[in-house]
This record gives C-alpha cells, structure tokens and sequence, in this order.
C-alpha cells in the first residue's frame, strides 16, 4: 500500500475536527491559514468563528477599517497580519479570485507556503505546502533528517510529486501530515504508533534511540529587546495597542507605567516614543494632537 494511502486511512480515523476543513471556499481557507501563523490551534478555533461573523465575506473584510480589524484580531498577536489580510481582501474584491498559485503570489502578503495552501484546499490543485510540521514529517520519513531546517525545504519538495497520489483526495494529504506531526512526529516522536514507520528512514534510528533530541529542533529568531527588559518589544508593542483599544485615545509620554511596571521615564520613554512610532509606521496606531488612537 502507497505511503500516502496508508495515511489518508489513519487520518480518517485520528485526523483532527476543525471548522475550517469543512469548506472551500478560499477566503475562509485564507483566514484561517493568516490566523495560524505562530498561534495555537486552539486559540485560532475562538477567533476564527468570531472574525467569520464580523467579517464574513472579502467585501466585508474590504470595507474595514484599521481600527476595525485591529479591534477584531486583538489577542492573536502579530497585528500586521490582520492587516495584511484585510488589504488582501481589497486586492481579490478589485481584481478577483486568483486561480492559480502563482495569482496568489502576486498579492502583496501572499508567500509560497500559503499559496499553496489556499490552492490544495480550496480549489483542490495537486500541491503539498511546506511549512515547519510537514517539513519535518516529509523530511524525515523522504530523507532521513532528524530534525530538517528550511535550507532542506528544496529536497523534500523534489520528493513530494512521487508521494502526493495522483487519485484520491490529495488534498487531504497535508491536513493528515499537519495532524501525524502534532500528535506523532513531534520533535521527539513516538515511532511505534506511526503509520509510516516501516518505509520511514529515520524512525530506526528513533526506535533504537540513537538519536540526541535537542532543546530546540530550529533556531530561536532573534527579536528586537530593549535594555533589561525581560520581553522582547513585540511583547510591549501588543500592550500598547491594548492600552490604546481600551482607553480610545492616549497620550505616548502616558503609556510607560501602563505596559512595564519597570518603566523609567529617564531611560525608556526614548524606547516607548520609539515602538510608538514605528506602530504608527506599521498603521496600527495614528496620532493626533499628541493623542494616540488605533
């Protein structure tokens, strides 16, 4: 039995329910791969549904406004995504639905991995996006990499056009990677309930266990963090677009005791005029008469 058969049978059995496997329509595909970026399923389910009642079509979605969207995506983080989904929405409602991947990567905010994402389960193309839990699954099981880093990315794609059926529901291939890698090919994976084991090279040396697991499979990105503070800006960055929601307008030289209970006026107000400012460059924030709002 193919590989890839082997695991469509397993994923129908201990695949995960999630709403967004339930339709394909592209726009709901896109937000819930946006959504997805560094945050956990779990959460995603919760915001998912509230953003597809507010925002319920790319028309919808066109329409908003920063303070709008911010509002709307307030908790998930990384702020410049509900942005960047939003002005996607302008683009697809000008010029319409993209039909192909390379359409998608036209639009500015679209990359590779969700490209192709939106092409297999949306409009069901014969293509396997690569992200960080089907690199390591394919990476290992295609190539005997323990612990694949994206300058493998090219290999494992060179192998995926022999393992993605050419029948069958293809498109389901990635969503049964997606879950094999959360419950069994975790960085320290569990090879004996595996349903790829007997073909897989690197589950030997799993089962065997000759293999050191390291504290971290990929390297931990370097983030901006300012003096002694204990987070990096991004952290103090979504605090203050918090403040900001909840008081409506603000002044900056206000903001420090708010969002650090270390703040010192002599030598963080540079560092807080600074994330201000660039907030204000990334429109997620604007300033009026000294007074900040969304």
């Amino acid at each position: 039995m193919k590989p890839a058969t082997l695991l469509l049978r397993w994923y129908r059995v201990h695949g995960r329910d999630l709403p967004w496997r339930k339709t394909q329509d592209p726009y709901r595909i896109l937000v819930s791969e946006i959504m997805l970026q560094q945050t956990q399923v779990d959460r995603v389910r919760v915001y998912y549904k509230s953003w597809l009642k507010q925002f319920p079509s790319w028309k919808k979605l066109s329409l908003a406004t920063n303070a709008e969207v911010i509002t709307a995506w307030a908790g998930l983080g990384y702020n410049r995504r509900a942005l960047m989904l939003r002005d996607v929405a302008r683009t697809v409602n000008l010029n319409g639905l993209p039909q192909t991947e390379d359409e998608w990567l036209t639009i500015k905010g679209i990359g590779p991995y969700t490209a192709s994402a939106i092409s297999a389960f949306a409009q069901r193309k014969r293509t396997l996006p690569i992200d960080t839990n089907i690199r390591r699954v394919l990476g290992r099981y295609l190539l005997g990499i323990h612990f694949p880093q994206l300058a493998d990315d090219e290999k494992i794609h060179g192998c995926t056009e022999e393992f993605l059926p050419r029948r069958g529901a293809y498109w389901d291939v990635p969503q049964a990677i997606f879950d094999l890698a959360t419950s069994i090919c975790t960085k320290s994976p569990d090879c004996a309930r595996c349903p790829l084991k007997n073909e897989c090279f690197a589950s030997k040396n799993f089962l065997e266990k000759t293999v050191t697991i390291p504290k971290r499979s990929t390297k931990k990105p370097k983030e901006r963090q300012y003096r002694n503070k204990p987070y990096p800006d991004r952290i103090y960055r979504g605090r203050i677009l918090k403040t900001v929601r909840e008081r409506v307008t603000i002044r900056s030289n206000q903001l420090g005791p708010l969002i650090d209970p270390m703040f010192d006026q002599h030598l963080d107000q540079e560092w807080i005029d600074d994330m201000v400012s660039r907030l204000i460059k990334d429109k997620l924030l604007k300033q009026h008469r000294k007074r900040l709002s969304l």
